[in-house]
């Protein structure tokens, strides 16, 4: 009896590997026939990661409605560090580098990859409703449309946020170091490799409220597990922002995923598992 019972764990375990591989494969075909259609339009897509390289972005037309403000109520500072000159400085036509034959055909298809992976999302996420979806109830199963337009939809908010928010930020910051004696020479691969890993990555960090939401339903966390244990995903938070070399992009990878995780706590509240709450028997009467 006990060796059937094993058998049956081994089987199981065998038949969840085997379907695994089989959504992986699907996965994979999936993003090889989008990165053939993104293929297309790379050349767009890395003509607007360069945007940033000109020094004008919408942090200019900030900066300069703010030292405008400085101007109108404090005329003496806008004078002396003269601000003026922040208006007339013109963009400047910075160019990508690359060393190596064909690194600009790799730098394509690594574009074509990221961006037909993007395009295939609604399939991605369907394997993975497939492959999660027997351990759902029929009326959990019903909600394979909404589960699949949300996570799609959060992977391009993120996505999307990070490329017009967070990336001209991260290199008008590396621009302000520009001095006399002291130029910007990015290279291709480094440039667009980075862009790209932080794509992915704010892409995720935005799925999180989606996946503590399915965590919620199968009663692995819980409301209040998530809201007492805010502490350690700070320092989770933290620690993987850490694995980023400056300053800047650990703090703009850190403080949306801690805010992602935040959602997530009331995202489980509002539609997680209710444990029942154990009825009180009541107390017979003492003669």
């Amino acid at each position: 009896m006990e060796n059937e019972k094993g058998n049956d764990k081994v089987l199981s375990l065998i038949e969840h590997l085997v379907e695994l591989r089989r959504r992986l494969i699907v996965i994979v075909f999936a993003v090889v026939i989008g990165m053939g259609v993104a293929w297309n339009f790379s050349g767009p897509v890395l003509t607007f990661i360069e945007k940033p390289l000109t020094g004008k972005t919408y942090l200019t037309e900030v900066k300069k409605s703010a030292y405008l403000k400085v101007k109108e109520h404090f005329p003496s500072l806008y004078t002396r560090y003269q601000l003026d000159k922040e208006f007339t400085v013109a963009p400047k036509d910075r160019r990508l580098n690359y060393s190596a034959p064909l690194e600009p055909f790799f730098v394509q298809c690594k574009i074509s990859a990221i961006a037909g992976l993007i395009l295939v999302l609604p399939v991605v996420f369907f394997q993975i409703w497939l492959f999660v979806a027997p351990g759902l109830t029929i009326k959990e199963k019903r909600m394979v449309l909404p589960f699949i337009s949300v996570s799609t939809l959060s992977f391009c908010v993120g996505a999307l946020f990070f490329l017009l928010i967070i990336w001209p930020v991260i290199i008008n910051f590396s621009l302000s170091y520009e001095a006399e004696g002291l130029q910007s020479w990015f290279n291709l691969s480094s440039y667009v490799n980075f862009c790209l890993r932080l794509i992915l990555m704010f892409g995720l960090i935005f799925e999180l409220p989606i996946l503590m939401l399915l965590l919620g339903r199968f009663g692995i966390v819980t409301y209040p597990f998530l809201a007492r244990n805010r502490k350690y995903a700070l320092l989770a938070s933290s620690i993987i922002a850490a694995f980023h070399a400056d300053l800047i992009t650990m703090f703009v990878i850190m403080v949306p995923l801690y805010l992602m995780y935040e959602i997530s706590i009331w995202v489980v509240w509002l539609f997680g598992k209710k444990r029942p709450v154990p009825e009180t028997s009541e107390l017979a009467p003492i003669d």
